[in-house]
């Protein structure tokens, strides 16, 4: 598979500072930059994790910027969480995700940073529109109501990002993943994403001899993309991609599955018979399919881990790693 991407050496090297560095995509970055090659010679990477600085602090944020200097900047810090979460607490949300969000821009503006990358979600399209969902749509309406705080917050990037370039001339951008799963994701099963509490239930139903109830009726449709083919993608972003516009970054229409599907999928990893769709609980969004088109124009030969292959290893890793993985 067409892992590797080529980047263009001849620049400075790049003082990265990646914001949200022990989460699920942080950790995939420094997986890419650490064991695959991802680091050009003379750069520095720093992944930062929330007890080194409160990004919610502006007084945080700029010590940390002052402390690491960094030239360019990945941002996927944000206070994150699953569906029945967000539907409690979306002031929460929208407030602490616009003062990070605001503070690690403006920051990165007052101290020259030449790049931004912020991290979006694809959550934050609109409710009501029509299929595949591009780029281009982002504003056309308020996303779903189950989770309006963290979209609001998120969708502001795109406009910051756009101000900056309008009144300042700097290339901040944003990318925006589907449903993102991998290795150190967040297992809990209240707020953990949702292929990621679904291995956390199916390891603990197998290992108590209980029956795997699933919430939902399993029929929503998603589109799942590998942690380690987002920071593959994010690497090519932050050397390459030269728009201010976003980019969606995930699979193709043709991948979208049913949920029922990944839990399958799931089971088979874990060795599990048995489930069951308690259908009292919210589907949330029925479907949100996204167009990979534009990432198909510059990267047309890209391949992308199946789903089968990135649950399992996903799995195995959780197995594994269950003493220090978040639940």
């Amino acid at each position: 598979m067409i892992k590797q991407l080529a980047f263009d050496t001849k620049a400075e090297p790049m003082r990265v500072l990646v914001t949200g560095g022990s989460g699920l995509v942080g950790k995939a970055i420094e997986h890419v930059v650490k064991q695959e090659g991802g680091c050009l010679e003379g750069e520095q990477w720093t992944f930062l994790c929330s007890k080194e600085a409160n990004l919610v602090d502006l007084q945080q944020t700029r010590a940390v910027f002052e402390k690491y200097r960094p030239t360019h900047v990945i941002h996927l810090a944000a206070k994150v969480g699953g569906l029945y979460l967000h539907m409690k607490e979306n002031l929460h949300f929208l407030r602490d995700n616009l003062r990070i969000n605001d503070n690690v821009l403006q920051t990165s503006h007052e101290r020259g940073v030449t790049k931004v990358v912020s991290c979006l979600s694809s959550c934050i399209f609109p409710d009501k529109t029509t299929y595949p969902i591009d780029e281009s749509m982002i504003h056309n309406g308020p996303p779903h109501d189950s989770n309006f705080g963290y979209s609001h917050a998120k969708r502001m990037i795109d406009i910051q990002n756009r101000g900056y370039f309008a009144q300042h001339g700097r290339r901040y951008t944003a990318v925006i993943p589907t449903n993102v799963y991998g290795p150190h994701d967040n297992f809990n099963f209240e707020n953990g994403h949702v292929l990621s509490a679904l291995m956390h239930k199916t390891y603990v139903a197998k290992k108590e001899g209980t029956p795997l109830q699933v919430w939902g009726s399993g029929t929503p449709r998603r589109q799942f993309i590998y942690s380690l083919d987002v920071a593959r993608l994010f690497l090519w972003v932050l050397r390459e991609y030269d728009e201010i516009d976003p980019i969606i970054l995930s699979v193709g229409e043709e991948e979208e599955l049913p949920i029922k599907d990944a839990v399958e999928m799931i089971a088979d990893a874990l060795d599990f018979k048995g489930q069951i769709f308690d259908t009292s609980k919210s589907d949330g969004q029925m479907k949100k399919t996204a167009s990979n088109a534009k990432l198909r124009r510059y990267l047309p030969d890209f391949t992308f881990t199946p789903l089968s292959e990135g649950i399992k290893k996903t799995c195995d890793w959780f197995v594994n790693n269950y003493d220090i993985a978040r639940t």
